[in-house]
């Protein structure tokens, strides 16, 4: 008896790996302990990490400028190939671990679960909006000095000036309208992030939301980082002299559009997505919102 029942526990059968999506709820829960973790981490951290998806970003919408500046492709195309070069950006900093300003509207959702404070929440943000910052204008520092907008004769330097251009000429409700419908995707995207057991997943299912959004032309506060001041560069250097409003562009220009597309990025993803999905995946029945309070 003590040999069978030996040979039967030696031939238990391994744990089943679980290949599935984590579910919504699930999901939630991932989301909210990565925002506690958000704000454990010192100033300087933030800041660095911060730098790192700055740059990955920029990484991503030059890649975009790269692709798009070929004038054989036509206009549909052109947005959704340019859109898929751009997903390189998170791509880069879901697997690698970087801190993104508008993923991290997500932390709302610890905000209304009392997890984290307001002050907790937007001491983050800011570290990470400066961080994500300097790592794009160190990108485009280093852009410029690698020569890379004379590629394609000069095209894509002359299409740094005319994207740049085109994103300070809107009004700035149009902007802010735009900055909302933008981080409601990508908050998406990085719940899918989140759901995902695998790299393989991650970028699979963040492909499309973030594809569509700036196939959409929809305002990215952070790729507005490094496109912003790369087409502002670029028409110092001489290039995009003949694209339509490139004359507005100068850093007053640069802040108009960030405060615009930053407070529509943190509103879109912070209720549309965070709260949203706080009140049907984690909010119990009854509760009234915490805010924060302790």
């Amino acid at each position: 008896m003590t040999q069978h029942h030996d040979q039967h526990h030696d031939a238990a059968p391994a744990p089943a790996v679980n290949v599935n999506a984590l579910t919504p709820v699930e999901t939630e829960q991932a989301v909210e302990t990565a925002g506690v973790a958000k704000t454990r981490l010192t100033g300087r951290r933030a800041f660095v990490s911060a730098m790192f998806a700055g740059a990955f970003v920029g990484f991503g919408a030059l890649f975009f400028l790269i692709v798009t500046c070929d004038d054989a492709m036509t206009w549909g195309p052109k947005r959704f190939v340019g859109g898929l070069a751009f997903c390189m950006g998170l791509v880069l900093v879901l697997t690698c671990g970087a801190e993104l300003f508008t993923g991290n509207s997500l932390m709302v959702s610890d905000l209304a679960a009392r997890k984290v404070t307001w002050r907790q929440m937007l001491r983050n943000w800011l570290f990470v909006w400066l961080g994500n910052f300097a790592g794009a204008l160190l990108l485009v520092a280093l852009v410029a000095l690698a020569g890379t907008m004379d590629l394609n004769g000069g095209a894509v330097g002359d299409l740094a000036v005319a994207t740049a251009a085109s994103k300070v000429t809107p009004g700035w409700g149009t902007l802010f309208v735009r900055g909302i419908l933008c981080n409601i995707l990508v908050c998406l995207a990085v719940r899918i992030g989140f759901a995902a057991r695998s790299v393989a997943d991650k970028v699979l299912g963040i492909l499309l939301p973030i594809a569509g959004f700036v196939a959409m032309g929809f305002e990215h506060c952070v790729a507005n980082m490094f496109f912003l001041p790369m087409g502002l560069v670029s028409a110092m250097m001489g290039y995009g002299a003949d694209a339509a409003g490139a004359a507005a562009l100068d850093v007053p220009a640069i802040l108009y559009n960030l405060s615009a597309a930053t407070l529509g990025n943190i509103l879109g993803g912070s209720l549309f997505v965070a709260l949203a999905y706080w009140y049907l995946n984690a909010k119990k029945p009854g509760s009234a919102l915490g805010w924060g309070r302790r």
